[in-house]
């Protein structure tokens, strides 16, 4: 944790506390909320509602941390590490205690289902502050530029989740189905997130150390069942030892004399002309 990084926490803190307060006291940033909603941009501007429809996916929960879990599996495939992986699940959990704990808190309704106009909409049941979308964008995108390897790498990702998460946070403003100032909180909140990860990383070394250990203990158990097969060895084009034991051989009939062999010997079948006949 370098002392820009906990500057940045702490400005980041402030400006949290400051939005709550003033979404709380119903300042001129909900007279503000309730001037950008009753100007409705999905109508002033239709042509593009399309398209953002698509664009705002890029905040949803389920589809971008699929497509990051995917591409970080890979990385740790390749890298042989649970880092990344670990670094995104820690990240997403935080990310659902915090904002989930202050938009039940809160209970603050959307611009579709406000009730009087002016009001913050506060303690009302609802689940709209903060801007989920918005946070989980830059919690999502941000994990890339996190655990990118090197300086420039850093930079391109960091720029890229940037305006990610600024156009997801216009977008919902723009479709009405937040208000700005949860956009703002949104933003905060992700980037809170981001900002508290590396006092996260001592429990999730111990905890990659965890899964590490308990495979190589798996994997020692199945090595240990296999040296109990035994293994005896076996003849060219022989019969392989099994797991079951072989069947016992079946006992011989008696060999079978004919009737009528008394130690004379045996007439032909069918006594034709001449033939010896044989008597007892």
């Amino acid at each position: 944790m370098t002392r820009t990084r906990l500057a940045l926490f702490g400005g980041t803190s402030a400006f949290y506390l400051a939005i709550v307060v003033a979404v709380l006291l119903s300042t001129w940033l909900v007279t503000l909320d309730w001037k950008i909603m009753l100007f409705r941009p999905y109508q002033q501007w239709p042509e593009i509602h399309g398209f953002l429809d698509y664009y705002v996916v890029l905040g949803q929960r389920g589809p971008t941390a699929v497509m990051v879990a995917a591409w970080l599996g890979w990385r740790s495939w390749r890298q042989h590490t649970l880092r990344p992986l670990l670094c995104l699940g820690a990240a997403l959990l935080l990310l659902n205690v915090s904002v989930g704990a202050v938009k039940l808190g809160l209970g603050r309704l959307g611009p579709h289902y406000a009730t009087q106009v002016g009001s913050a909409e506060l303690f009302a049941g609802g689940d709209i502050f903060p801007s989920g979308h918005t946070a989980n964008a830059v919690v999502t995108w941000g994990i890339l530029a996190y655990l990118a390897t090197t300086p420039r790498a850093r930079r391109y990702l960091s720029a890229l989740s940037a305006v990610v998460a600024l156009g997801v946070g216009l977008t919902t403003v723009y479709l009405g189905t937040h208000w700005l100032s949860d956009v703002l909180l949104g933003w905060a909140a992700g980037l809170l997130v981001l900002l508290a990860l590396p006092w996260c990383e001592p429990v999730i070394a111990v905890a990659e150390a965890w899964i590490l250990g308990a495979r190589d203990r798996m994997r020692e158990r199945l090595r240990e069942r296999r040296r109990l097969v035994p293994s005896l060895p076996v003849a060219s084009g022989g019969p392989r030892p099994g797991f079951f034991p072989p069947r016992p051989p079946v006992p011989e009939e008696p060999a079978r004399e004919p009737v009528g062999v008394a130690g004379g010997r045996r007439a032909p079948v069918g006594g034709g002309r001449g033939a010896p006949v044989t008597r007892g």
